[in-house]
């Protein structure tokens, strides 16, 4: 088989491209890789360590029929750390917790201010 498959980049459906990227960086640490915009409606790429996520403004017609809402597995080595820098930052939902699955990770999820999920994971 050819090629070499190197990097992905998740684009998430957002409501408001600005505020999605001060979500981001203010509060999960990541920083802005791009923006085609300043204004709510555009396309920008969010950057931390080695990925990058891409959030894509998405019109309210859209967000009423529901729209279809993605889940992010991102790979942690050190998940305590992040955890409880996470903690701090007011990002958590009710019920969030570091755990151990039945599956071999220990991790912990939320929703983003668009409602898309990120799991944060490593394995034990």
């Amino acid at each position: 088989m050819s090629g070499y498959l190197k990097k992905i980049h998740p684009v998430l459906p957002v409501k408001d491209v600005t505020k999605a990227v001060e979500y981001y960086v203010q509060k999960l640490g990541f920083k802005l890789a791009f923006t085609d915009t300043t204004e709510a409606h555009g396309y920008a790429g969010v950057s931390r360590d080695g990925i990058e996520i891409h959030l894509q403004w998405h019109d309210e017609v859209e967000w009423v029929k529901g729209i279809d809402r993605p889940m992010l597995r991102i790979y942690v080595d050190d998940i305590e750390d992040l955890f409880n820098d996470y903690k701090t930052q007011d990002v958590f939902h009710h019920g969030t917790s570091l755990k151990e699955t039945s599956w071999g990770t220990k991790e912990f999820a939320f929703y983003d201010l668009n409602m898309n999920g990120l799991t944060f994971y490593r394995d034990i």
